[in-house]
């Protein structure tokens, strides 16, 4: 009994011995594997950092080139021709004929039009009637004053011999007067009468209407049965352009532009009718007199424009491209890097840092910001004030030696006002 005792009591101290040298594999086989898979997540945290790419670039950079600036100012303004005639009628009356129409060829005197010349050829022949019955009544005034005459020294000499009384010389001297007085009252109406005559003939040749110039008929506003009344001003009958291969556009100068352009500049004219073509021109006047509409201030540039092909046609609105100022072979940067402002730096609360004021700028002058610093998601940047000139709009003059300098011209969503909401600033130079 004691002896089988003693053998269970052994091999349940076995048991637990094998069961405790288990139990401390299975914990070192759980620790070896922990240990395995922390030093796979550590080597591939340090290989992500060691592989991962470098931030992307905070700044957009410019790029400096070197090209050519054309300064221009532009309009619009109205095609006319350069000679624009109108025609109207001086005197009164139906039109009876009309013998030309729109686009028509005519030549310097030339008839256009006819008014009925009934009544003025009337007025002629009554006026020559006159003029004859006037006449007349000069020669019967000058034979009276003939026989006045005859009298007055007849009466003369009997007072002389003393024979006549100083009665009938008196009377004698009195009919002579009176006779010279009719011959010149007759001589006056006959000169008044001519006069008429020469009114009514001149009226006669109004009726007709003539060409003052060579050229085209443009507008026409008349036709035949329609009555003319001339009494207080002249009708518009015809416009007559005398030649439509030069033609002259009107274009509307802002006030702030006006300072830019003088005569003989260049001048590009383009209009809707004909997409892609441009007529070529030059400023030969800039005028003086303002124009102004609601407020606008404008002034009138008058530009020459050949057009051989006679495609610009009167009245059509024109786009005005005048090269007020050109260079070549400048150095140019982006408009966008001179408008070009860095967003703040942020603090820990996502508030902006005030920042010291930027000097001013004086005139003729921009600012830029140059790349100072590359390390990525470290860059600096720093201002640099440079000296402009003209600009396109698009790209502007820099005569400061900007050689090797890096220019921003734009910050991407990398900057330090992308997380807090704040966006980018951007202002004019």
């Amino acid at each position: 009994m004691d002896g089988s005792g003693a053998s269970a009591k052994e091999r349940e101290n076995l048991k637990k011995e094998l069961a405790s040298t288990e139990g401390g594999r299975k914990w070192l086989r759980r620790a070896v594997i922990f240990l395995v898979l922390a030093a796979a997540v550590a080597g591939f945290f340090v290989y992500r950092a060691r592989n991962a790419p470098p931030p992307p670039p905070r700044f957009v950079l410019a790029e400096l080139t070197s090209g050519e600036i054309a300064e221009t100012v532009q309009s619009t303004g109205q095609v006319k021709p350069v000679t624009e005639v109108q025609v109207g009628a001086q005197v009164s009356g139906r039109i009876t004929k009309v013998f030309v129409d729109f686009n028509s060829q005519v030549k310097a005197g030339e008839v256009l039009a006819e008014i009925d010349p009934t009544l003025y050829s009337a007025q002629i022949e009554s006026s020559n009637a006159q003029l004859a019955a006037s006449s007349a009544s000069v020669k019967r005034a000058e034979a009276n004053l003939e026989a006045a005459r005859l009298r007055l020294d007849r009466a003369k000499k009997l007072v002389t011999e003393k024979v006549g009384s100083q009665a009938d010389l008196d009377a004698a001297q009195g009919t002579y007067d009176v006779s010279v007085a009719e011959v010149a009252a007759a001589k006056a109406q006959v000169a008044q009468i001519s006069a008429q005559l020469k009114q009514s003939k001149t009226n006669l040749e109004f009726a007709k209407i003539l060409s003052p110039i060579d050229g085209v008929v443009i507008t026409r506003s008349i036709d035949v049965g329609q009555t003319v009344q001339a009494s207080f001003q002249a009708p518009t009958l015809f416009v007559l352009a005398q030649d439509l291969r030069k033609m002259r556009v009107f274009a509307d100068i802002d006030e702030a532009d006006v300072g830019k352009l003088k005569e003989k500049m260049a001048a590009e004219i383009s209009v809707d009718a004909f997409p892609g073509s441009i007529f070529k021109g030059e400023v030969i006047q800039v005028r003086l007199s303002p124009v102004s509409q609601q407020g606008v201030v404008t002034y009138a540039a008058v530009i020459d424009v050949d057009n051989p092909d006679l495609k610009l046609r009167p009245g059509m609105t024109a786009t005005v491209t005048i090269t007020s100022a050109k260079v070549t072979g400048v150095s140019r940067v982006p408009n966008a890097a001179l408008r070009f402002r860095p967003s703040p730096p942020m603090d820990d609360s996502g508030k902006p840092v005030p920042q010291e004021p930027l000097p001013k700028l004086k005139s003729g002058q921009g600012r830029v910001w140059v790349l100072v610093d590359e390390t990525p998601g470290k860059e600096k940047i720093e201002p640099r004030i440079v000296d402009v000139g003209i600009t396109d709009g698009i790209w502007t003059e820099v005569k400061t030696d900007l050689e090797g300098a890096k220019v921003v011209r734009d910050e991407t969503d990398a900057g330090p006002g992308s997380g807090s909401g704040q966006g980018r600033r951007r202002g004019m130079f």
